[in-house]
């Protein structure tokens, strides 16, 4: 499985320095990944750096806690857009979903969609802080936001993606929303598995590159088969050269 058009590549620590994003882009350049998911102060040197490459800039808003005013949510979702994002997300308002709050946890995603019209949005539902029912509960809502994507985890909390969940967003939200599933994903193996029960995107964090090892296993097989077919052959040659009279 070719899985580069699936990656987002993240550098999110509050400490990544200009270089770091500028290696971020590069690097993301060179494996044809989707997307860079990076903080909106850095959105401006991204696109500089990738404004002729098909990569998307992808930037959080409210991050990574969820729990700011909605109008400081739409305004820097606004602003991101206007340094160049192709795509937001949202950390939602955990408080209010476990208070059971669903009117405004509604209208705090929905606010935020609005505001961005047709832009891609995703909302981050930090799965390791919810149970099930809030897994569903926050599901039906995003339905209902009519948002694009439900994303698996901030990278902030407790644990990251998990097959589970996935499967769980999945049977809820069927082919009405896609599933980006983040945060753990560190080879080849797992993000191939992320695909096959569900998610459409996953993400990993800058100084991870996802390698095929199976490919690998498998090249590696057929270069010591040519090693040693042409060590046979070299053997044979020598075998038949005749010394001159």
């Amino acid at each position: 499985m070719q899985i580069a058009s699936y990656i987002e590549y993240a550098l999110l620590h509050p400490s990544a320095t200009e270089r770091d994003i500028i290696e971020l882009c590069l690097t993301a350049q060179k494996n044809n990944y989707y997307a860079v998911n990076i903080n909106s102060y850095n959105v401006t040197i991204a696109k500089q750096l990738l404004s002729k490459t098909n990569v998307k800039i992808c930037t959080p808003i409210g991050f990574p806690l969820g729990s700011i005013a909605t109008a400081s949510k739409v305004y820097e979702a606004k602003q991101a857009l206007s340094d160049g994002a192709d795509e937001i997300e949202m950390v939602i308002n955990q408080g209010l979903l476990k208070s059971k709050n669903y009117v405004s946890v509604l209208k705090d995603i929905s606010d935020v969609k609005q505001a961005i019209g047709n832009t891609p949005l995703k909302a981050i539902i930090e799965i390791s802080e919810l149970n099930k029912n809030e897994v569903i509960r926050i599901c039906e809502i995003c339905l209902d936001a009519k948002v694009d994507y439900i994303k698996t985890s901030s990278g902030f909390s407790k644990n990251g993606a998990t097959f589970t969940a996935v499967k769980i967003i999945k049977k809820t939200v069927r082919d009405h929303i896609k599933i980006a599933a983040f945060d753990g994903i560190e080879d080849y193996e797992t993000a191939a598995k992320f695909l096959e029960v569900g998610a459409d995107r996953v993400g990993i964090n800058y100084d991870v590159e996802l390698f095929d090892n199976k490919r690998a296993k498998r090249n590696s097989k057929i270069f010591k088969q040519y090693i040693k077919t042409a060590k046979e052959e070299d053997i044979l040659k020598s075998d038949n050269v005749t010394e001159p009279v």
